[in-house]
């Protein structure tokens, strides 16, 4: 059975001017100001559907990077993940960087690198994004 999460926006006003409260349902962990300055030009306080999509993405992949190593029998004692979400106003969303961060102990270079790529793959959140082009993944294994 699917889970599902919800999430709703009320914004008021046209689009360079107007804004808008983004609030998450499901959890109830708050509302948040957006406002189209927020999204193309300075954040100033507010955020943005990319930064939403940038705590997503940094969520999803830590996830399937730790599921990975659990089934090759490896425990992370941390992992950080940093996405980065480049927008373009009249593109879109141009570029995405997943940079990883891991302290995994007993794990070589090259597993580390090969299931870190096979979670960037399988991330749903990856997965739901393959419109954007470019997205790259920077890996670091710290043992």
């Amino acid at each position: 059975m699917a889970t599902v999460r919800t999430a709703h926006t009320v914004w008021s006003g046209d689009l360079p001017t107007g804004s808008g409260q983004v609030s998450l349902d499901s959890s109830g962990l708050g509302t948040y100001d957006v406002t189209w300055k927020a999204r193309a030009e300075q954040s100033e306080g507010k955020t943005s559907p990319e930064e939403l999509i940038a705590a997503a993405h940094s969520a999803c992949f830590s996830m399937a990077f730790s599921h990975a190593l659990g089934e090759e029998g490896k425990t992370p004692e941390r992992v950080e993940t940093k996405a980065e979400v480049d927008f373009q106003p009249g593109t879109g969303i141009t570029a995405i960087r997943l940079t990883l961060d891991a302290t995994v102990p007993g794990l070589s270079e090259d597993d580390f690198q090969r299931l870190a790529r096979g979670a960037k793959e399988g991330c749903p959140v990856s997965q739901a994004l393959a419109a954007v082009k470019d997205i790259s993944l920077t890996a670091t294994l710290h043992g």
